[in-house]
């Protein structure tokens, strides 16, 4: 939406400025339409959306965005965690949570609260909050020590009720995930808590590319998942609009988790990228 004069101090502005010299152009809403489509025609048991749903935290912005999820589907269906994105300026995230709060609470929630648990089919997904507000030009995220504790908390929990445990998180979680001013700030004690704890499965955003890297368990090293943009049309193979599938499947004491990658083809068409066993 056209923003007002008055909402553009600060970070807006430059945000606003950065769009309209040309990032419109890198987000295509018409591909954000079809790469829903064709993830909802594979019939996915969940959807999980890991940030970044607006430009600039504008109110009327998670207006549109709301939309957009419940047309997914329900909150049953669909988890949302911040992005940075969502988090532009210290009012939206407030705006965030007016929208989209059913989409972020934990089961046996009112309301929203970071990490967030919720069981599916045997799966904790566990939503994390990264995106805080930051000064023009950077793009770095927190957890904070209080959300650290308690991630620590639900693991532990989740693992002892015998779920498998993915991880939902919007800044790339390990200490060389993103360049500086972009990267999550405690990566190193994020990387302690996996190292420690464990889990099965992180996945994240914020880079606009698909990765995979690994970090170490106590089990084995925990594959940690990018995923590109949504709506992104230019650039290399890995930058262009994307989604992943996740298989996960527990066969005696052993995790298999498989992941298809679906998306922009050179041809203009979507359709399968990658298929590649992750556990």
């Amino acid at each position: 939406p056209q923003p007002k004069l008055r909402e553009l101090a600060g970070k807006r502005l430059t945000g606003y400025v950065n769009w309209q010299r040309g990032r419109y152009l890198v987000h295509d809403m018409g591909m954000l339409e079809r790469i829903t489509a064709d993830m909802l025609a594979q019939d996915p048991d969940h959807v999980a959306l890991t940030g970044d749903l607006v430009n600039i935290g504008l109110e009327k912005e998670f207006v549109t965005a709301q939309r957009y999820v419940a047309r997914i589907g329900g909150p049953d269906f669909v988890s949302v965690i911040p992005g940075n994105h969502d988090a532009y300026v210290r009012s939206s995230y407030r705006y965030m949570a007016a929208t989209t709060a059913p989409w972020m609470t934990g089961d046996g929630a009112e309301m929203p609260a970071f990490p967030y648990v919720r069981i599916r089919d045997g799966v904790a997904l566990i939503g994390l909050s990264s995106g805080v507000p930051t000064a023009p030009l950077l793009a770095s995220g927190e957890l904070g020590e209080k959300q650290r504790r308690a991630f620590a908390k639900v693991l532990t929990e989740a693992k002892e009720a015998g779920h498998l445990r993915v991880v939902m998180i919007h800044h790339p979680p390990t200490r060389k995930g993103a360049s500086m001013g972009r990267g999550l700030r405690d990566a190193r004690q994020f990387e302690k808590i996996i190292a420690s704890h464990g889990a099965d499965l992180i996945i994240h955003g914020h880079n606009h590319r698909q990765s995979v890297v690994r970090i170490k368990g106590p089990e084995g090293d925990v594959p940690v998942v990018g995923v590109a943009s949504a709506s992104a049309l230019p650039g290399s193979p890995n930058h262009r609009a994307a989604y992943h599938l996740y298989r996960l499947h527990r066969a005696d004491s052993k995790v298999g988790i498989t992941m298809q990658v679906r998306g922009l083809l050179a041809s203009g068409a979507i359709g399968d990228v990658a298929t590649e066993t992750l556990a």
